[in-house]
C-alpha cells in the first residue's frame, strides 16, 4: 500500500473529496497546486510530487500543440497493474479542456516521471466503451470526477499512456 492509498482510505478522505469538489477549489487549485508540485518536485529532482500525498501522481512532459516546445504538468492519475496510467482531464470542473490533453492529442508520444524516473510513455484517448468501462474505475477512484463532470457539458477527456 502506498502513503496515498492510505489517505484515500483514512478518515480525512471525504473532506478532501468534499473540499475538491467545490467551484471555489476549482477556482484556485488549477493555477496554486502545479505551481507548488512543479517547484517541489524540481527542487527534490523528482523524489517528491507532494499532490501525489492524495492520488498518485505523475509529471507529464509533452511537447506543446502549437510550439513544439516540451510542456511539463504534474497530474494526478490512475496506475493500472499493466504498468499503465489513466489521466483524466477533469480542469477541476472548469469549462475548457486542459491544455495537457491537446498537446497529447496533437503528440501522443510523451514522458512521465513517476517515483523519480522518467517513462517514455504513448497516449491514447479512449473512447465509446472503453472510456465508459475505464470511467466507472475512474468514479470509484476518485468519486469527484463525478462532480467534475456534471458542471462542464464537454466530455472529460481519459487518456492511457502505455510504456513505449
Amino acid at each position: 500500500m502506498t502513503a496515498a492509498d492510505g489517505v484515500r482510505r483514512g478518515a480525512g478522505v471525504r473532506w478532501v473529496q468534499r473540499v475538491s469538489s467545490t467551484p471555489l477549489f476549482a477556482k484556485i487549485a488549477p493555477k496554486a497546486l502545479p505551481a507548488v508540485d512543479r517547484a517541489i518536485h524540481r527542487l527534490t529532482r523528482g523524489r517528491v510530487l507532494p499532490s501525489a500525498w492524495l492520488l498518485p501522481g505523475v509529471v507529464l512532459t509533452v511537447p506543446g500543440a502549437r510550439t513544439g516546445s516540451p510542456r511539463s504538468v504534474p497530474l494526478a492519475c490512475m496506475p493500472e497493474e499493466s504498468g499503465s496510467w489513466i489521466l483524466i482531464g477533469s480542469n477541476f470542473g472548469r469549462t475548457d479542456h486542459p491544455a495537457w490533453t491537446v498537446n497529447l492529442l496533437h503528440h501522443p508520444q510523451a514522458v512521465v516521471n513517476w517515483c523519480g524516473e522518467d517513462i517514455a510513455v504513448r497516449a491514447r484517448l479512449l473512447e465509446g466503451e472503453e472510456r465508459e468501462d475505464v470511467w466507472a474505475r475512474v468514479l470509484a477512484f476518485w468519486p469527484p470526477y463525478a462532480t467534475y463532470q456534471a458542471r462542464v457539458s464537454r466530455t472529460i477527456r481519459v487518456f492511457r499512456l502505455t510504456r513505449c
